[in-house]
C-alpha cells in the first residue's frame, strides 16, 4: 500500500518557450511528497520525463529491499497503491520476461506493454495504477473493480494531475478548497458522497474499475471493467453451493495473506471477520494476530466476548481495546481530518483508534468488509425484495435531517440529495432479481464511497495496508449470483455463509441473534451536548447550512436515535469544514479545535 501522484501538462497553446503550457515545479513534487507520506512511510521515488512527473510514497510490503518505484521496463514507468494478488501466476505466464524485481507491481507494467489498456482484464487485486509512456506525452490511469484503491484527478487549463488523496491535490494547488453543494448536501443527508464528481469543485474519483487514458494533458478515453458477475440468479443446490464458497474462500485469503511483514485481522464477533478468521486459521500459515474494540458505555451492543471466544477456537492472540469517551473527544478531530474525502459514519472511531494500536505489531490488517453486499446481510435487502404492495421500499429513501427542521428552508431542497444514488438504483442489469439490484447497487456507491473509503483513510493514517479477502472476485462469483434462497433465508441474510461457518466454526453461532455493532456516539454527545451545542452552531461550514438556535437546540436534546445522529453527522462535518475547506489544523481535543 502506497501513495500515488502525478501530473501531465497540455502543450502550449502557441508553441511557447518549451512547447509546453506548464513547467515542473520542484515545490509541488515535495509538496505531493508530504502529503502523502502517511501513506508511504518507508520511501520516496520520483519520474520526470517531458511534461509527465510521477510520485511514489512506498508503504513495503513485498519485496522489502528491491521493490522501490517507479518501476521501469523498456518505454513505460509505472507507480502503483494496492497489492496484485495473483503476480506469481502472472510471472509464470510471461516465461520471457526478465523480471528486475520482486515486487508484485511489476507484472501489470509488462502486461501494459503486451495488452495496451487492456491489461487490468488479468489483474486480481486491489490497486491504484499510473503508468508513464515515456517517449509520448501519454498517460493511463486505472483503479481496481470494487474501488478498494482509491484515485483522484483534477483536470485544469494547463494539464491534469492525479493523487491518491483530494487533499494532496488541494495542498499542491492542483484544485482549490471549496464546495459542491449538491455533494455537501448529499452528505449530511447520506453520510457520503456518490458519483464521479467529490465534494471539491474540479476534483473527480476514477470509478471503480476505471481506465483513463491521458494524452497532452487532456483525458481522451475512459473504459471500464465490472465487478460483478452479469446474468440471472445461478441454478445450484446448496450442497454444491458450499462446495464452492469453501475453494473459493480459501483461495482468496490465501493470497490475501502473502507478504513480507507481520499481518493481522480487525475481528468483531460478527459473521464476516468470523469467517475470514477461520480460514487464515485452517491455512495455518502462522498464528493469528487479532484486534478488536469495544467501549466504555455499558449499554452500548459489545461484542467484545464474542470475538474472544472465537479467537481461542481459532487459536489466534487476541487484543481488545477499549475506547473510552475521553479518548474520542481527544482524538475526534485527527480523525476526521484523515477523512479528506468525506465520511460521515461514525465507525471512523473505532477503525482509526484500532489501527493506531494495530501498528505496533502488524504491517497489514485484513478485515471482513464486503461480507454483507455480496452474500445479503442487510435488512434493507429483505425489505428491497417486496414490491410495493407488499410492504417493500426503496433504499435510503429518507435523510438523516429529514423532517427535523434543522437545516435551513426545512432541509427540503426538493430531495435533491437522492439523485446520485436514484441513479445507481436505476442502472439495473437484465436478469438480476430485486435482491441482486440491491446488493449491486450498495457494491456501485455505499461500499467504495463509504466502508472501503473509511478503512483506506483511518489505517493509511497509520500507515497500514488494509486488505479485503471477501471482495475478490472468485468470492463474487461463489455468491453474488446464487439463487436468493441462499442468500436470505427465514427472514436472515448471509444464509451460505452462515450454513458454511456452521459447518466451519460452530463456536461463531451463526444463527444466534447478534447485537450488532455499534458505536456510543449518540451517548456520548448527549452527555455533552450543552458543550458542544455553541461550538457546532458558529462553525462557519455549519452555519451556512443551519440557523445556530436550531444547531444549539438539537445538541441540548439529543436523546433519540435520529436526533443523536443528525448531532453526530454536524460535529463531523463542523471539524471536516475546518479541516479540509478553511485548512485549518487540529488545535487540542474537540472542544478546544472548535473553540479555537
Amino acid at each position: 500500500m502506497c501513495g500515488i501522484a502525478g501530473f501531465a501538462f497540455a502543450p502550449a497553446p502557441h508553441g511557447g518557450p518549451g512547447g509546453q503550457a506548464g513547467s515542473f515545479d520542484s515545490a509541488s513534487l515535495t509538496t505531493l511528497v508530504r502529503a502523502l507520506a502517511h501513506r508511504g512511510p518507508d520511501g520516496a521515488g520520483h519520474s520526470m520525463v517531458g511534461r509527465v512527473a510521477l510520485v511514489h510514497t512506498r508503504l513495503a510490503i513485498i519485496d522489502l529491499d528491491g521493490g522501490d518505484q517507479p518501476l521501469f521496463a523498456g518505454p513505460a514507468a509505472l507507480i502503483a497503491n494496492g497489492e496484485i494478488y495473483n503476480d506469481l501466476q502472472l510471472r509464470g505466464a510471461m516465461p520471457e520476461v526478465r523480471f528486475a524485481t520482486g515486487s508484485d507491481c511489476e507484472p501489470p507494467l509488462h502486461l501494459w506493454l503486451r495488452d495496451g489498456q487492456h491489461y487490468v482484464e488479468r489483474l486480481r487485486g486491489m490497486y491504484a495504477i499510473a503508468i508513464h509512456e515515456r517517449g509520448t506525452h501519454n498517460l493511463v490511469l486505472s483503479r481496481d473493480p470494487f474501488g478498494i484503491k482509491p484515485l483522484y484527478v483534477a483536470e485544469f487549463d494547463a494539464g491534469i494531475a492525479f493523487a491518491s488523496e483530494p487533499q494532496a491535490l488541494l495542498a499542491s494547488g492542483f484544485a482549490r478548497r471549496g464546495l459542491r453543494a449538491e455533494a455537501r448536501d448529499e452528505l449530511l443527508q447520506l453520510q457520503f458522497t456518490t458519483g464521479r464528481d467529490t465534494i471539491f469543485p474540479g476534483i473527480s474519483r476514477l470509478l471503480p474499475g476505471e481506465t483513463l487514458r491521458v494524452a497532452n494533458g487532456r483525458v481522451i478515453d475512459r473504459s471500464r471493467i465490472a465487478s460483478l458477475p452479469e446474468g440471472p440468479a445461478e441454478s445450484i443446490g446448496e450442497a454444491e453451493a458450499l462446495l464452492r464458497l469453501d475453494r473459493a474462500l480459501e483461495e482468496s485469503v490465501a493470497l490475501h495473506q502473502r507478504a513480507d511483514v507481520p499481518y493481522g485481522l480487525f475481528l468483531s464477533g460478527g459473521i464476516d471477520s468470523a469467517a475470514v478468521l477461520r480460514m487464515m486459521a485452517r491455512l495455518g500459515r502462522a498464528r493469528v494476530q487479532a484486534f478488536t474494540a469495544a467501549f466504555d458505555v455499558p449499554e452500548a451492543a459489545d461484542e467484545s466476548e464474542q470475538a474472544a471466544r472465537l479467537a481461542a477456537a481459532a487459536g489466534a492472540h487476541h487484543e481488545v481495546l477499549r475506547i473510552d469517551e475521553a479518548t474520542v473527544w481527544r482524538h475526534l478531530p485527527e480523525i476526521v481530518a484523515s477523512m479528506d474525502d468525506p465520511v460521515a459514519d461514525y465507525a471512523i472511531i473505532p477503525t482509526w483508534l484500532l489501527a493506531r494500536r494495530a501498528r505496533r505489531d502488524v504491517k497489514v490488517i485484513l478485515s471482513g468488509e464486503g461480507g454483507d453486499e455480496l452474500f445479503a446481510g442487510y435488512g434493507r435487502y429483505r425489505s428491497a425484495m417486496r414490491p410495493w404492495w407488499m410492504g417493500g421500499r426503496p433504499m435510503r429513501r429518507r435523510g438523516t435531517f429529514d423532517g427535523l427542521g434543522v437545516l435551513r428552508g426545512g432541509g427540503t431542497r426538493a430531495r435533491d440529495w437522492r439523485r446520485g444514488i436514484a441513479a445507481t438504483e436505476l442502472g439495473s442489469v437484465g436478469g438480476r432479481s430485486r435482491l441482486a439490484e440491491a446488493q449491486a447497487s450498495d457494491i456501485a456507491e455505499w461500499l467504495p464511497h463509504d466502508l472501503l473509503l473509511k478503512l483506506d483513510r483511518c489505517l493509511m493514517a497509520h500507515g497500514i495496508e488494509g486488505r479485503t479477502p471477501l471482495l475478490d472476485p472468485a468470492v463474487a462469483a461463489a455468491s453474488f449470483r446464487l439463487p436468493d434462497g441462499l442468500k436470505v433465508r427465514n427472514g436472515r441474510g448471509k444464509w451460505l455463509l452462515r450454513r458454511w461457518l456452521e459447518r466451519e466454526m460452530p463456536e461463531a453461532q451463526p444463527f444466534a441473534p447478534k447485537q450488532g455493532f455499534t458505536v456510543p456516539v449518540g451517548a456520548w454527545i448527549a452527555a455533552q451536548g450543552d458543550r458542544l451545542a455553541p461550538l457546532v452552531a458558529a462553525q462557519a461550514g455549519v452555519a451556512e447550512v443551519a440557523a445556530p438556535d436550531r444547531v444549539a437546540a438539537l445538541f441540548r436534546n439529543a436523546r433519540g436515535r435520529r436526533e443523536q445522529h443528525a448531532a453526530w453527522t454536524l460535529l463531523f462535518y463542523a471539524l471536516w469544514h475546518r479541516a479540509h475547506v478553511e485548512a485549518r489544523l487540529p488545535a487540542g481535543d474537540v472542544f478546544e479545535t472548535l473553540a479555537s
